[in-house]
């Protein structure tokens, strides 16, 4: 049973990473918007109650890892990692300039970041690899890794899948953030991967659903999902893309938008009255 009040904190936590989504996107800079939205409780849940990190010692052998193989969602975890003091705050007003830390996608001069990633399709293997080295050194680290919807039509991903299930490697578990909308539409207009639960079940991983924004469910499901052993597991996030601001749900335009006065301003309205909501 998930305790209520852990509920409500990372709530409120949720509630920040995307205030600080918007302030880093600000006005008239392009910034993904939509997909780092759709992942904001995903992160609250990982970083801030299941993983075992020290923002002072990001390096340590016994950490757990992370890797957001759709990279352009960076901003949400740069909030994260910000939120847990891995690096300053000003840093959040320096998001994609010469002279900040935080680039448009992760980098390893960033701490807390474990890969460089945003070519769609890599982020499973490298994560693969590190499971496997973890298990060769009989650590006890677990390794996460979050992919997009768009990015399963990637070949390098499948062939990742299929590995990670041929050797049995159950110190693994990926995410799909299943907001169906990519960069220039709908994900199913684009290039349509149906049947996605039973395609992951087909390459041998235990596959688990959940509300994308349900944080009880999310806890709920990743537990079920470290518990399983000899096989990969998979949570199928049923989220929705821009999620939190009305202007932004569902839409791509926002998967790489530009926020004017008027939408930055209304941006922060809506996430003000969730404030108040979550408060009251």
């Amino acid at each position: 049973m998930v305790d209520d009040a852990l509920v409500k904190k990372l709530e409120r936590i949720t509630l920040q990473l995307r205030y600080d989504v918007v302030q880093m996107i600000g006005v008239g800079k392009a910034g993904h918007l939509g997909g780092s939205s759709s992942l904001a409780e995903l992160m609250a849940v990982l970083y801030f109650y299941v993983m075992k990190i020290d923002s002072s010692n990001p390096t340590a052998a016994w950490r757990d890892y992370l890797l957001l193989s759709k990279g352009h969602a960076a901003l949400i975890q740069y909030a994260a990692l910000c939120e847990l003091g891995f690096f300053p705050r000003s840093e959040l007003h320096r998001v994609k300039s010469l002279e900040g830390l935080l680039q448009g996608h992760p980098d390893l001069s960033i701490p807390g970041i474990e890969a460089v990633t945003g070519s769609l399709g890599q982020g499973l293997s490298i994560s693969l690899g590190i499971a496997l080295a973890c298990r060769l050194d009989q650590k006890k680290n677990h390794i996460y890794v979050v992919m997009g919807d768009g990015e399963q039509s990637e070949g390098q991903l499948w062939e990742a899948a299929m590995a990670a299930s041929n050797f049995k490697v159950d110190n693994l578990t990926a995410f799909l953030d299943w907001n169906k909308v990519q960069a220039t539409g709908a994900t199913k207009d684009i290039f349509s991967v149906p049947d996605l639960g039973r395609k992951w079940a087909s390459f041998g991983w235990e596959v688990f659903e959940s509300p994308g924004h349900d944080i009880r469910s999310i806890i709920e499901t990743i537990e079920k999902a470290k518990a399983v052993k000899g096989k990969p597991s998979i949570v199928i996030l049923d989220t929705v893309k821009g999620k939190g601001f009305s202007f932004a749900e569902h839409n791509a335009a926002f998967h790489n938008g530009i926020m004017d006065q008027a939408t930055y301003e209304q941006a922060l309205k809506e996430l003000d009255q969730k404030k108040r909501e979550l408060n009251a």
